[in-house]
């Protein structure tokens, strides 16, 4: 088990007091496996303080408005790929499957795109299998680590610390695209409405498979799935 990865799963999940409750395990997670930089070490650490030195509620209220609210920092990959449309159906369809391949079993409320649920399967496949399949979405997570640090927010050092695990650079022409799309303000509810008019979604086989994205396509999409804070040494995958 990579429990960096399980780390940074728990850090991109709704907060929850076992998150609070479990944050020196997951810096001493980081410190003792050293697949950081020291640098990424250290801002990540200072995230982690926040969970335990701020209040709780103050935590969710900021999970909800960056992430749940603010479409252009969604964290479920395909949002930024093929948004609501029918080609997300088999790319979820497929990103399910190699999941289960691995034995971690999803229930049906799980959304298979979800990053947190993402850097799960990650830290239960071998380090350079993880890496490499990391490399495959970085160009979403290197647009959301520059996306937050504009907004000067503190999870962009969970986005950065990914950047520095991944076995590539992100590539520089999907990566422009997606900074070059216009970023949603939740603050402005008339807008909001707008950019979360939905089309019909299909799930299953029947949806249009011959155009998502594939196992070996994680190219880049909104429901909030809470993850529990995963303990260090818990061997379990499945929720």
């Amino acid at each position: 088990m990579i429990k960096t990865f399980k780390v940074l799963s728990a850090a991109l999940s709704y907060p929850s007091k076992q998150l609070q409750a479990t944050v020196d395990e997951m810096k001493s997670a980081i410190r003792d496996e050293s697949l950081l930089p020291p640098e990424k070490q250290q801002s990540l650490s200072a995230l982690l303080d926040e969970f335990s030195d701020t209040d709780l509620y103050e935590l969710q209220e900021r999970y909800v408005l960056l992430f749940d609210r603010t479409r252009s920092l969604s964290l479920h990959l395909f949002e930024h790929i093929h948004g609501e449309s029918r080609e997300r159906g088999q790319a979820m369809v497929d990103l399910a499957q190699l999941y289960e391949q691995k034995g971690l079993v999803i229930s049906n409320r799980e959304l298979p795109d979800y990053l947190p649920l993402f850097l799960e399967y990650l830290s239960i496949v071998p380090a350079s299998e993880a890496k490499e399949t990391l490399a495959q979405p970085l160009h979403i997570i290197a647009a959301l680590a520059q996306r937050l640090q504009r907004r000067q927010s503190s999870y962009a050092a969970a986005f950065q610390a990914l950047e520095s695990l991944a076995a590539a650079a992100p590539e520089k022409e999907a990566l422009q695209e997606l900074l070059d799309q216009s970023e949603d303000n939740p603050e402005d509810f008339e807008q909001l409405d707008q950019v979360w008019q939905e089309s019909e979604v299909v799930f299953g086989p029947g949806a249009n498979p011959g155009s998502g994205c594939s196992q070996d396509q994680l190219g880049s999409s909104s429901v909030r799935v809470d993850i529990p804070s995963p303990t260090m040494n818990q061997d379990s995958t499945r929720y």
